[in-house]
């Protein structure tokens, strides 16, 4: 281990997110794991749990109590929702800087967050500090941050592909609408019946049609970049696909612009933000096990209508890799060290 490379801690080692912040941080140069924790599977080697680590994770899953996070350098928090906030806190206060993949410390209005969520916050004191984890938007911040709220995966696509429009000024802000589908590990590691295989494959729905816990995090980022409020519908679905977001965005233009090349420049020095050539139309497989969003824009018939599409790995820039982006930006790393991974195809 490199002098100025860090000790990093997993809480909750055993889900998607975990797994898949295991399988980049084994080949991170700068990154040395020293505690990945489970309550349930403390004791077991985490290649015995995840077969694809053997060879490069030799730890086994340590109680949390036990695991000295206190003497990490920075603690990732791979937990179901409501575990960071209420842990956040002494690590801290004890020096460690925390990057939260949950939602805890997302939603800057904590009574809209106990809204969406259905309980107490526990530690509503950080999240006025929190820095939200969206690299595009708040790198600087996210430099000096302690603690960071790493997006979700539907609110980094919708984000990522509405902020040009938003930020140019070019679009009705009162009539936003984000189409949104996702693979089912967005759903997490866990049992439940609408996750099963014959429930999901062969099959397509939407879901939360009515409310989506996503939609305040999104909406917060999209007024944000505005300036003002916005109003979004925002509709997710269910696909039968382990892996991936598609997200397809309609604003109605209210100027004249160049959408193209509006786009490219907005985001020609994000190294993991690709802007796709005019007409094309990204898939999710370009983007399988990789840390990039890539986009495209349309104008059909040259109409008054502007269609994003914008497509993630909802692991990784929708989640893990995202979080070892801003990792690496809070340590002064290259943005890239340990993401330049090349897209699974087929």
């Amino acid at each position: 281990m490199a002098r100025n490379g860090i000790k990093v801690g997993i809480v909750g080692g055993t889900g998607y997110t975990g797994v898949e912040l295991l399988r980049l941080l084994a080949l991170h140069p700068q990154c040395e794991l020293a505690a990945i924790t489970s309550r349930k599977e403390a004791g077991m080697a985490v290649a015995d749990l995840f077969p694809n680590l053997r060879g490069r994770i030799k730890q086994k899953f340590a109680d949390p109590a036990k695991a000295g996070l206190d003497t990490c350098d920075l603690v990732f928090f791979a937990t179901p929702n409501g575990v960071a906030m209420g842990e956040a806190r002494a690590l801290v206060d004890a020096g460690v800087r925390v990057i939260d993949i949950a939602a805890d410390f997302r939603i800057r209005d904590v009574a809209l967050w106990e809204q969406w969520y259905g309980v107490k916050h526990a530690c509503p004191e950080l999240v006025a500090e929190a820095v939200y984890g969206l690299p595009e938007v708040n790198r600087e911040r996210i430099r000096e941050a302690r603690i960071v709220a790493n997006p979700g995966c539907y609110p980094t696509a919708v984000q990522l592909g509405f902020l040009p429009l938003i930020e140019a000024g070019v679009v009705d802000l009162d009539h936003l609408i984000a189409d949104a589908k996702s693979g089912v590990s967005g759903a997490g590691r866990k049992a439940e019946v609408h996750t099963l295989l014959a429930e999901a494959s062969d099959n397509f729905k939407a879901y939360g049609v009515t409310g989506h816990r996503h939609q305040p995090e999104i909406v917060q980022g999209l007024a944000q970049a505005a300036g003002r409020p916005v109003n979004l519908v925002f509709v997710p679905h269910l696909v039968p696909m382990i892996r991936g977001i598609h997200a397809t965005l309609y604003a109605r233009l209210t100027g004249k612009a160049d959408l193209q090349a509006l786009y490219e420049k907005r985001f020609a020095k994000e190294g993991f933000v690709d802007v796709l050539p005019a007409g094309s139309h990204p898939d999710t497989r370009s983007v399988r096990g990789a840390n990039f969003c890539r986009i495209a824009v349309h104008q059909p018939q040259g109409g008054d209508i502007a269609v994003v599409l914008s497509v993630i790995d909802n692991l990784v820039k929708g989640a893990s890799g995202q979080a070892v982006q801003n990792m690496n930006i809070m340590f002064g790393f290259p943005e890239a060290t340990g993401l330049e991974q090349i897209a699974l195809s087929p």
